[in-house]
């Protein structure tokens, strides 16, 4: 059983102030408690941007050379403790330990390599003539990061912040609070400048509110649901405040008719249920010529009735459980929805995988014959649900793919290079992968319309941390 009953600020383990909950920390797969957590309130809130504002003068002032060797220690620091970071993801959100000791633990080292390298080039002053331009710290950023790839997100934004030269508040989700003390213990044991890094736990309605609303914070960070992207706007405004926000996401799959058919479905389809189908970016609406979707539902419902659901301590396990009762229901709920619209179950459906009684499993789910008006075609699940939808040309691919109130990402397939770059020209997504490209964290990431403002990553993350000043000289 672990007790977090403490918070960083100031360099330093404090305990909360009068009026703190405490919260049970709930392994998903298992529904045991396996710890219990103090949520902060206002007041530990204030505590924190104070540190964080009487730290910003002298850190603002840092050399580049400071800033990269701080990251530097930090990473080294983080790649010891790469174990302990994928237990307590998998502990607390239950994803298989093949994928925290692959990919949840690893890829915050990745998101921190890229800023580091973006750090060292980084022109901080640009020459016009006799005249120049300074890019400059905004000041005390908070940090508000989600569950489901919790290091990835902590790394990208803490990173980001420090090597702009801001110092920072992280409130890490409370439904993932194992591996953001670690990485708080890292930050410290690195050395950290007291004040430049301060942690504290709380629920977004009191922590994350007041946090937003402080008007010694100068830009609050937020990746969540568009709904609590909405709060946030609306708390910061009266500050007016920086608001960079990374929310929801229905990304499309376009396959094109000159597709390796196949392969892009399989590619498609294990992408969505990857992390439990819990990933913002998630390709789960599949759109498909046709003349060739049914070809495509039987690749479909093959690998999806191939993965194996259960005990994320076992390597053989493909999919955990959903990382929280509330989000299980809700998936639950969508799949009943999506029966309900007419949809065709072609893989898993409601309940848990047979042999599960207990945990927050999901069956993999695949639906057919959707149509793009359906709730489950319009609105994030969040689980490893797909939906499968016809189109007749290109035409109407491209206008299905684009006929959502998100824009965080959409994914092609074709065979011709010159028309896939032509057709990834006109969806109106943040990120487009074309035939099943890996991820390049130097590329800025970030969504249009509802899926948020600002990028991360890289250059692009820098100077979302940063305000331009032009000095003209006579």
């Amino acid at each position: 059983m672990k007790t977090l009953d403490s918070f960083y600020i100031n360099g330093e383990w404090v305990a909360p102030a009068a009026g703190a909950t405490v919260m049970d920390i709930v392994n998903p797969a298992t529904e045991e408690v396996v710890g219990k957590l103090s949520l902060g309130t206002a007041e530990d809130a204030d505590r924190a941007v104070a540190a964080a504002r009487a730290a910003f003068p002298a850190w603002s002032q840092s050399s580049r050379e400071e800033r990269i060797a701080l990251l530097e220690r930090v990473m080294g620091l983080y790649k010891a403790r790469l174990a302990d970071l994928g237990e307590a993801v998998r502990t607390e959100m239950g994803a298989p330990v093949s994928v925290c000791n692959a990919v949840q633990a690893p890829v915050g080292l990745a998101y921190m390599q890229a800023t580091l390298e973006a750090l060292r080039t980084f022109a901080f002053e640009t020459v016009h003539g006799k005249n120049y331009v300074r890019h400059e710290p905004i000041g005390v950023a908070t940090l508000v990061t989600a569950w489901n790839w919790p290091l990835a997100l902590i790394n990208v934004k803490v990173s980001s912040a420090i090597a702009a030269g801001c110092t920072v508040v992280l409130k890490p989700s409370e439904i993932s609070p194992l591996d953001a003390r670690i990485f708080a213990e890292i930050m410290h044991e690195a050395g950290t400048p007291a004040g430049v890094f301060n942690m504290i736990y709380g629920e977004g309605k009191t922590v994350g509110a007041r946090l937003s609303s402080h008007p010694d914070v100068d830009m609050i960070s937020i990746t969540g649901s568009t709904r609590a992207g909405v709060e946030v706007a609306i708390s910061a405004a009266p500050t007016v405040k920086r608001v960079h926000q990374e929310l929801g996401g229905k990304s499309p799959l376009l396959i094109l008719d000159d597709a390796d058919l196949a392969p892009a479905v399989q590619t498609g389809v294990l992408s969505v249920m990857m992390n439990s189908g819990q990933t913002c970016i998630a390709p789960t609406r599949m759109l498909v010529p046709r003349a060739r979707y049914e070809e495509a539902v039987t690749v479909a419902s093959t690998v999806a009735n191939a993965l194996t659901v259960g005990d994320p301590a076992d390597p053989a396990t493909r999919l955990g459980p959903i990382s929280n009762r509330a989000q299980y229901e809700k998936v639950q709920r969508m799949i009943g929805i999506g029966i309900e619209e007419g949809a065709r179950v072609i893989a898993g459906g409601p309940g848990r995988p047979d042999g599960l009684d207990k945990g927050f499993y999901t069956r993999p789910t695949v639906f057919a014959d959707v149509n793009n008006d359906m709730t489950i075609a319009r609105e994030e699940i969040f689980g490893p649900v797909l939906v499968m939808i016809p189109y007749d040309d290109e035409e109407e691919g491209i206008a299905i793919a684009n006929d959502t109130n998100y824009g965080l990402a959409a994914y092609l397939a074709s065979g011709n290079p010159e028309r896939a770059r032509r057709v990834a020209g006109r969806l109106r997504a943040g990120t487009v992968r074309i035939n099943g490209a890996a991820p390049d964290f130097s590329l800025p990431f970030g969504g249009y319309k509802a899926s948020g403002n600002g990028r991360e990553n890289g250059a692009h993350g820098l100077t979302e941390y940063m305000e331009v000043k032009s000095v003209s000289v006579a």
